[in-house]
């Protein structure tokens, strides 16, 4: 199958190629730099540089490709997660892309879009178990990934096939959250974001970028692409401090972050998602079942912490926004 790939280069992204030109298929993948555009090529893939936001531009890429994945984003610092206007450009990316995307895959006649979406989305379910079916919240920060979902079911009432994958936290070698998150644990201070005894749903962006491949052969709909056991929000710091060969000594920020509301509420509910219906349609299993041991692998690596299969070569740093 011809796949065209937007965000190709980005934590999942990277993941994602190496699946899709392992599993024999034929990638094209949207690049905006010379740098980034060698990583692809190294990676098997073909770069072109056109614009995320120019409709006709894209439909001209898309010709000839029966599968388009949108896994673009410009997710802000950590540190600058609280600031609304740090998540103005991801949030263009989301609402503005997704819809030049959808578009132009219609007028491409494309058969198949791939949507990322996040499962931080869902109302705060405690203890129990939540799936496609449970509600979610529109609070301000989720409103761009919506907009995203519902591009992809403008192209599934066009006669295409829409597919939305909910994916749980990033955590792994590229995405430069958890590595922070990493950095910190070295250091004895674990992030728990909200009530320790709350429930975090993760994914591992290898496992990720496998999910990615496997979703071109499900039907249109959502998906939530999580591990198999959400853990306690105690119980994922304590596997970061495992994986750091450390125990933690502070947590933070703990229950404060609830003090900022809307502003970190995807991070601070309890969210025990079920990947059961994508594991069903599809004969994806995840390779690290639970974020214990995916942590504990990446510290057993020669590296001895999170680094993507990339980042010695094509390695950049940003301070601000991850434009991907």
């Amino acid at each position: 199958m011809r796949v065209f790939v937007t965000g190709g280069t980005g934590a999942v992204g990277r993941y994602a190629v190496d699946a899709l030109v392992s599993a024999g298929h034929t990638v094209t993948a949207l690049s905006r730099t010379p740098l980034k555009a060698d990583q692809l090529r190294a990676q098997g893939a073909d770069p072109i540089e056109v614009s995320l936001f120019d409709t006709d531009a894209l439909a001209r890429a898309f010709v000839g490709h029966e599968a388009v994945v949108n896994l673009a984003s410009a997710l802000p610092a950590t540190s600058r997660f609280a600031f609304p206007s740090a998540w103005r450009e991801n949030d263009r990316v989301r609402i503005d892309g997704s819809r030049a995307v959808v578009d132009a895959a219609i007028a491409a006649g494309v058969g198949i879009v791939v949507q990322e979406s996040v499962s931080m989305i869902y109302r705060d379910n405690g203890t129990e178990w939540i799936d496609e079916n449970t509600p979610t919240d529109r609070f301000p920060m989720a409103a761009p990934n919506h907009a995203a979902e519902e591009s992809a079911a403008r192209f599934s009432a066009a006669g295409g096939c829409g597919v939305v994958l909910r994916f749980g936290w990033f955590y792994g070698p590229g995405a430069s959250h958890s590595e922070e998150f990493f950095s910190l644990a070295r250091r004895h201070i674990c992030v728990s974001m909200g009530r320790p005894d709350t429930y975090v749903s993760s994914i591992h962006v290898a496992d990720a970028g496998h999910a990615v491949e496997a979703a071109l052969r499900v039907s249109s709909g959502t998906y939530n692409v999580v591990d198999d056991e959400p853990l306690t929000k105690r119980s994922y710091a304590d596997a970061l401090a495992d994986a750091a060969g450390v125990r933690c000594r502070l947590r933070l920020p703990g229950s404060a972050a609830l003090l900022l509301g809307d502003r970190t509420t995807s991070l601070t509910r309890s969210l025990r998602v079920s990947n059961s219906r994508f594991r069903s349609a599809t004969d994806w299993v995840p390779q690290f079942p639970n974020a214990r041991e995916g942590w504990r692998s990446i510290s057993s690596s020669p590296q001895k912490g999170p680094r993507s299969p990339t980042s010695r070569k094509y390695a950049s740093a940003s301070a601000g926004s991850r434009r991907l």
